[in-house]
């Protein structure tokens, strides 16, 4: 049994990181890919050292990583050989069930699908690669970066602002057009989700 008092620095092949949750947009994915395959050797190399995935292992001392799931994958796709994973806590003598209520009740893991719903542990996948495209998610991060919501540090912020887009918005085929953005910007700065966190208030 381990105190987690420490946090090494591993070197882990991203095939062999395990996700905490069961989606990402895949259109945030491809952004990424797009923009590593931009960089040079130098600048990926800083990448990567700036970037560390944070950590937790589990049983049979699997890494299972509790953020930077969208860069994962795609470093995964562009088969980087390893990234930097540091570890946070080593649950790793923990009964499967008892990690994943403890990873839940620490909010290091989102069991829910790609409706918004809640799923058993089980469905969490064993793989990056098997993650579902939740285009809600893609959605969200572009109205942040759009700038309709501030960036929050609390986790799965942008799970409630997808939860709430997908309430409120159809995104036929799960295409976001210019239309749906302005739509989703506008209900951004709307008293409807003053209650999400990030929200920036009205405009004007």
């Amino acid at each position: 049994m381990s105190s987690g008092l420490h946090h090494p620095l591993l070197s882990i092949a991203p095939a062999k990181l395990r996700p905490t949750q069961l989606t990402v947009g895949k259109a945030e994915v491809a952004a990424k890919r797009a923009e590593w395959k931009e960089l040079g050797k130098k600048k990926r190399k800083e990448l990567l050292e700036s970037h560390w995935f944070p950590g937790v292992l589990g049983p049979k001392r699997q890494v299972y990583i509790v953020d930077h799931h969208h860069l994962g994958l795609a470093l995964l796709e562009e088969r980087v050989k390893s990234v930097p994973v540091m570890i946070q806590r080593d649950f790793s003598w923990l009964d499967p069930v008892v990690f994943w209520r403890t990873m839940e009740f620490n909010r290091w893991a989102h069991p829910y699908d790609r409706h918004g719903t809640r799923t058993d542990y089980t469905a969490i996948p064993g793989s990056l690669a098997d993650m579902s495209d939740d285009p809600y998610r893609t959605l969200a991060a572009r109205v942040r970066m759009a700038g309709g919501c501030a960036k929050d540090a609390e986790p799965y912020a942008e799970f409630l602002w997808a939860d709430f887009y997908r309430r409120h918005l159809k995104l036929p085929g799960g295409k976001i057009t210019a239309k749906a953005l302005q739509q989703a910007l506008l209900l951004a700065h709307s008293r409807d989700t003053a209650y999400l966190p990030g929200w920036s208030g009205p405009i004007g």
